[in-house]
């Protein structure tokens, strides 16, 4: 059983293709769709699986979609358990602009999921042995409660097993009042939860540790797009600023920081190597186009530059 259990309450065959250009009420020729599993934890099975580690996405999937997704899964190898839901598992679409270099990102709704179906994914996790690391990740479709945060978290610490959750709203909220060992805001999300309008850049650190302080959550990492990550604790603060690179594609991006992390954590390396490794993996999607992932020897190369650049304000 693999040590990393990843949980995706909406998971999407995401779908990409490209155009020359947008124009409405044309008949638009685009090139032939490539067809990937996407959703927050599933991404982060995935793209922990290229970085050569191993992962089960537990996920709920409904229809002749939820089909063709799990099949999608298994052609990567990574491991999975379905939970078959009544309605159908959601499709994306990305749309490449060729003549702008613009992506125009198109996310459906979610199915209705029952109580039963979603209460099915805890139970699974709950018999599950030796999990070190549960991951939730992505939004909450309708019918799912955002309490269940509370709930996972039940189940983390009967398994004793560390929680990291990557949501947002008031998901998030929700959850850092939970017992969660990591989240992964962004700069508007860590001041929605600090309860501040806006933040700025040289007051990250202050709000990170304030809301470690006021919540039940041990290590926030503040993600900053191209300027890299924060990683925050009780006791230490960790900056890592990746190098400047062509950035293809923001999809999955910061669900590859995720898989980075845990990686790191997994293999016992310190939280700087671990906040490192994290932007190492994210910088790394950005450079691959439509939905594709990190690819293992650009997040090598990038490892070690960002260690380079790297300082630590202790």
């Amino acid at each position: 059983m693999p040590a990393i259990i990843t949980l995706t309450f909406n998971p999407a065959i995401d779908k990409s293709s490209s155009v020359s250009q947008l124009i409405a009420d044309k008949k638009l020729k685009c090139t032939p769709p490539t067809y990937e599993p996407g959703g927050g934890g599933i991404n982060v099975a995935r793209a922990i699986r290229k970085l050569g580690g191993n992962a089960m996405a537990v996920f709920l999937a409904g229809g002749y979609t939820g089909k063709k997704f799990a099949e999608l899964l298994a052609e990567e190898n990574v491991d999975y358990y379905a939970i078959d839901i009544v309605n159908n598992t959601r499709e994306s679409l990305v749309i490449l602009e060729t003549d702008s270099n613009k992506q125009f990102r198109f996310g459906m709704p979610g199915p209705a999921v029952l109580e039963g179906e979603w209460k099915a994914c805890l139970k699974y996790i709950g018999k599950l042995e030796n999990v070190e690391y549960i991951v939730v990740s992505g939004s909450l479709p309708q019918g799912i409660p955002v309490n269940v945060y509370a709930d996972i978290a039940l189940v983390a610490k009967d398994k004793n097993a560390r929680l990291i959750v990557d949501t947002s709203g008031e998901g998030l909220a929700m959850a850092v009042q939970t017992g969660v060992y990591l989240i992964k805001p962004n700069l508007g999300e860590l001041s929605r939860l600090i309860g501040k309008e806006r933040l700025e850049k040289d007051s990250v650190e202050e709000a990170a540790r304030e809301l470690i302080e006021m919540s039940a959550t041990e290590i926030v990492v503040v993600s900053m797009g191209a300027e890299g990550a924060m990683l925050v604790t009780k006791e230490q603060t960790v900056r890592a600023t990746p190098p400047s690179v062509e950035r293809k594609s923001t999809v999955g991006a910061g669900d590859c920081m995720v898989a980075g992390l845990i990686s790191s954590l997994l293999a016992g390396k310190s939280l700087e190597e671990t906040v490192c490794y994290g932007v190492a993996c994210g910088t790394a999607a950005t450079m691959n186009p439509g939905t594709a992932l990190c690819e293992k020897q650009d997040v090598e190369y990038l490892y070690k530059q960002i260690k380079q650049q790297q300082h630590e304000v202790l």
